[in-house]
């Protein structure tokens, strides 16, 4: 049973979108890989920690099917954004326009409005356009469009878009793309191979169950030359132990967007579970979630807010009971269930370690307090 493979408090956990749950042999992997060459030698652990957080950029090259030189740490995805944008001379030229969503995570958002110049103009899908719709991105996707954000998943509308249609597109219109994949890694299959977007940043805080701290960004081959980098350090560096101040090589890889002296313990942390979770397989998780969503949609179906086929639905379900909200949320928090409140309802995550009896008693708990109202 997969569910005891990680740490599991009291109750039903069904935040896999906010903070995934760690596994339980996270300490030791720590230990083993950050703490014992810091602890056990008389000799600085670079030559340690290098190699382990190698194994970071590794398991998202399984997990996504892409060479792991493409890839290179970040501290969070605002960080990796605006090193993007800012690396970029097409984002960085007069009047450079970007479409984006509406329902996009506010600090991408916030990052577009500074990272990108002044006279940069930001168009907003708006919030009642269908995300979902290949037709509805292609109305704003225009050849005046310099880029493209596009997340995988939207957060607080558990919609799923077509990311492959829309880079399609993309290409069509000659526009650069970006996918936003924070909500989706770790329970939505995506192959990048296949995808051939321009970028990718992601996270491991969620359904990769991997903490804060390791977030990544992904930059297409063909865009590696194309990218200048501003905020560099001595690990942007083609070599970064050469140490000599009038000499910088941009790194070949995407490690060239760097930066400074790394966190080492995040991206330690990340590798011991995204490697899990490429080993297990996205789209074995995918399905588990799926059979949970389903179920979910059958027992509950007239208060469901999100989409439910499973081309459309990310791996949240996003429930509106209107007026009873409050009182079905606090009977869920009564019961040990943890779920959230969002904009358009309380948001549910079932994720690999959740089982069919967690949805019975998150279904039994909602069904008795609405009768409860009633």
């Amino acid at each position: 049973m997969l569910k005891n493979d990680f740490c599991m408090a009291n109750g039903c956990y069904l935040l896999s979108h906010s903070v995934g749950r760690p596994l339980k042999n996270t300490q030791q992997y720590l230990a083993q890989h950050y703490f014992l060459p810091w602890e056990s030698s008389n000799k600085e652990p670079w030559q340690q920690w290098l190699p382990a957080v190698e194994q970071f950029t590794t398991a998202l090259s399984q997990l996504f099917n892409t060479p792991s030189s493409l890839f290179c740490p970040q501290v969070n995805l605002s960080s990796g954004l605006t090193k993007l944008l800012m690396s970029h001379s097409r984002l960085q030229q007069k009047n450079c326009k970007v479409l984006m969503a509406q329902s996009d995570f506010p600090s991408m958002g916030f990052v577009m409005q500074n990272a990108l110049p002044a006279c940069a103009q930001i168009i907003f899908i708006p919030e009642h356009e269908d995300l979902s719709d290949i037709n509805v991105w292609s109305r704003y996707l225009t050849a005046d469009i310099d880029l493209v954000f596009i997340s995988y998943v939207y957060s607080n509308t558990g919609v799923q878009a077509p990311v492959h249609e829309v880079v399609a597109q993309s290409k069509l219109v000659n526009s650069l793309s970006i996918i936003d994949v924070a909500q989706s890694a770790g329970v939505i299959p995506l192959d990048l191979s296949a995808l051939d977007a321009d970028f990718m940043i992601g996270s491991s805080v969620k359904w990769l169950c991997g903490g804060p701290g390791a977030a990544y960004l992904w930059v297409n081959k063909n865009q590696l030359e194309c990218c200048k980098p501003k905020d560099v350090g001595w690990f942007s560096h083609q070599n970064p132990f050469e140490f000599d101040i009038h000499h910088f090589e941009y790194n070949s890889s995407a490690l060239k967007f760097w930066g400074g002296t790394p966190s080492v313990a995040p991206y330690i942390i990340a590798a011991n579970s995204i490697n899990y979770f490429a080993k297990l397989g996205v789209e074995k998780i995918r399905a588990h979630n799926f059979a949970m969503v389903t179920l979910i949609h059958e027992q509950l179906g007239e208060f469901v807010f999100s989409p439910i086929s499973i081309e459309k639905c990310s791996g949240t379900v996003i429930l509106d009971f209107k007026g009873d909200q409050d009182i079905v949320f606090q009977a869920l928090v009564n019961k040990g269930i943890s779920v959230d409140v969002r904009k358009y309802g309380i948001r549910v995550s079932p994720h690999i370690y959740n089982t069919i009896d967690d949805m019975l008693l998150f279904i039994l708990t909602v069904k008795q307090a609405i009768k409860g109202v009633d």
